[in-house]
Parts: structure tokens; C-alpha cells; sequence
């Protein structure tokens, strides 16, 4: 255990004992994560548990619960050390080791998540595009060429790429899984309206962004009558596709 200034005790992380972090923690670790970070480019260097807990919408007994699994308890009076707790939780999250992701289907969704700055901003660099268009193959997208989706295992392997997102259709999600798989990728973020069929020792994350809006809608339905009259549905896969 490390004693810090002002009283502060803190574990280190690689020194905490070994146990699982909840699911839930480790989403809303990473809201503190952005929080934080946001306060430090406005120059702040302290927060206390009330502030920190206000701006992640949650209460300070679970912030206060979560922060322990990193090890990090603040200083009573004082509050969090705003930069030591970012390095802890980023410690924690595998966010100080290298990252690369690679994004198949370069269509609509794709595409943008290609060009998005904050990815890299936040140690997630883009560094393969794969698509099954050969009109697509070859063109530079984000400044990067799209590669055909045949060499998703022998370019993954030469890149090392950790992460994986599928962009394409369902109908295709776990052919492109499969190779992703093959080319020694272990974590996939998935877009497709599919369940994929995975390794025991591969973590996937699945974004369905139909359902997220049909959530949406039925917290929305309880605060107003109704559509309106002669307002058509939207799919909202179809427009992102």
C-alpha cells in the first residue's frame, strides 16, 4: 500500500488482489474515465466523490464502491486527485497497453467509424478496413486502403489487431467473426442485428442500435400520445447501412 500526500492511502494496481470487476462497474468506470478527463483539460486537479458522482449520474456510494476496484480512495476534505485517478482507471481498463482495431464493412456505419478522430484520440488507432466490395478494395478510407475481407486472418496477425467491429450485414457477421477470429482478434464490438457464435476466450459486445431507439421509443411513448398522423416508421438499420 502506498501512502500519498495529505493522508491519502491508495493501492497500487498491479498490487490489488485478483477479483472480478462487475459489468456494470467497468461501463461506468470508463463514464468516469471521460469525465475526468473532461474536467482535466478544464483545469481542474481535484474533484470530490458529490462532484464526481453528480457528473457521472450516479450516487457516491457506488462511485465510491467502483473507484475500489482501482484502488483509489480520495483524501478526505480534498477529494480525488483528478490525473492519478485517469491513470488508475486506465490501468485498470488495459487502456496503457496497445490497441488496434480493425473495422469490416465499410459502408455507411463503417465508413464513419473510420474517419472518427476520437478513436486514436483515446488509444484505439484504426488500422485495417476490410470490405467485400472490389470497388471499395484498394481505395483509401480515413487515409487507410480497404483490404478485401479474404485477408481479414493474415492481416489482423501481421497488424495486431486486438479489437475487431463488424459493419456488415447479419447475413455475413459470422463468416467475418470467424475470420476475425482466425487472425488471433479476441474482442469484437458488433453492429450486426445477430448473436455471434464465439470461442469461449473471445469477448464480444453487441450494439444494436434498432434497440436502443425501440427503448427509446417506449420512454418516449410514456411522455407524449402518440405519432403523428400519418408519420411513417423509420428503420433505423436501413439508415445507418
Amino acid at each position: 500500500m502506498t501512502v500519498h500526500q495529505h493522508g491519502r492511502y491508495s493501492t497500487p494496481v498491479e498490487d490489488l488482489p485478483s477479483r472480478a470487476v462487475p459489468e456494470a462497474a467497468v461501463g461506468r468506470l470508463a463514464i468516469y474515465l471521460r469525465v475526468l478527463t473532461s474536467m482535466i483539460e478544464q483545469g481542474v486537479t481535484t474533484m470530490s466523490s458529490e462532484e464526481l458522482a453528480g457528473a457521472a449520474g450516479v450516487n457516491s456510494a457506488t462511485l465510491r464502491k467502483d473507484l475500489s476496484y482501482v484502488g483509489s480512495y480520495g483524501t478526505r476534505g480534498v477529494g480525488y486527485d483528478t490525473a492519478k485517478l485517469v491513470e488508475h482507471i486506465e490501468q485498470l481498463l488495459g487502456l496503457t497497453r496497445h490497441h488496434s482495431v480493425a473495422v469490416v464493412g465499410i459502408g455507411n456505419l463503417g465508413h464513419a467509424l473510420a474517419n472518427y478522430g476520437g478513436f486514436p484520440d483515446r488509444g484505439f488507432p484504426v488500422t485495417a478496413l476490410f470490405d467485400v466490395d472490389e470497388d471499395l478494395v484498394g481505395i483509401p478510407v480515413g487515409g487507410l486502403p480497404v483490404d478485401h475481407v479474404n485477408t481479414i486472418p493474415e492481416v489482423c496477425a501481421e497488424r495486431e489487431v486486438t479489437i475487431g467491429v463488424i459493419c456488415t450485414p447479419a447475413s455475413a457477421a459470422q463468416i467475418v467473426c470467424d475470420l476475425l477470429v482466425a487472425g488471433g482478434v479476441r474482442c469484437i464490438l458488433n453492429f450486426a442485428p445477430v448473436m455471434l457464435q464465439v470461442p469461449s476466450d473471445v469477448e464480444v459486445r453487441r450494439v444494436d442500435l434498432a434497440v436502443e431507439l425501440q427503448i427509446l421509443s417506449f420512454y418516449q411513448a410514456r411522455r407524449s400520445p402518440g405519432p403523428r398522423a400519418g408519420a411513417a416508421p423509420v428503420d433505423p438499420v436501413a439508415v445507418i447501412r
